[in-house]
């Protein structure tokens, strides 16, 4: 797949790069971090404006996020109420919707370009969750555009090097979504242990202990 959309980046350039990262953000497995990478080599090589490069990956990843979104916004609660038997009950998915709202900013721009693989799915929850559409457009567009002029950046400087730099941010990105996913079982564990301990069955005293105890 990575042949075809070099292919299709030097061939048509920008406007290609813009519907590559548009279809990835919506969620389509596609290697976009490896791809913009590759994007700052051709730059260095003159093969691409790498400002005109940044822009087009940043707006054509919002457009995408906007879609996920949008889905989330107007048709995601449709959705989850259809496979409610796999989400949970209805307090349940309360509860899924107070943590995408406590997610915040901080939740879509760092998802944007440092955990990627979550942020398809912070875009349907945070629409889902009724989140400000201007606080998300707002964190969505300074996330997408550092990540953008980053990883751009970095096959910039290291154009003869791009297929390491790609596997070594491919590698943290997962490390990092392991830890996260990790620390948030871990979280769900010790609560539900915790839940389960203060609601445990009480113990009914017979009536032989009872009048041992008044006596």
């Amino acid at each position: 797949m990575l042949d075809q959309l070099l292919a299709a980046l030097t061939e048509y350039g920008a406007p290609a790069l813009f519907v590559v990262v548009a279809v990835a953000a919506i969620g389509v497995p596609v290697p976009v971090t490896l791809l913009l990478i590759v994007t700052g080599s051709l730059a260095a090589q003159g093969a691409i404006n790498i400002w005109l490069a940044i822009a087009m990956a940043a707006v054509g990843s919002v457009a995408g996020d906007q879609i996920g979104f949008a889905v989330g916004r107007w048709g995601g609660k449709k959705l989850i109420a259809k496979f409610k038997w796999i989400l949970g009950d209805a307090e349940r998915l309360k509860n899924l919707d107070a943590k995408a709202k406590s997610w915040g900013g901080a939740g879509v721009f760092f998802s944007r370009w440092l955990v990627t693989p979550l942020g398809p799915w912070i875009n349907l929850a945070s629409g889902a969750a009724d989140y400000s559409w201007f606080q998300f457009t707002l964190w969505d567009f300074l996330g997408e555009s550092f990540g953008a002029a980053l990883y751009i950046w970095l096959g910039h400087v290291f154009s003869d090097r791009v297929q390491e730099v790609g596997t070594i941010f491919g590698d943290l990105t997962w490390a990092i979504l392991g830890v996260l996913v990790t620390a948030f079982l871990g979280w769900k564990l010790f609560f539900s242990h915790r839940t389960a301990g203060k609601t445990g069955p009480r113990v009914k005293h017979s009536p032989v202990r009872k009048l041992a105890e008044k006596s």
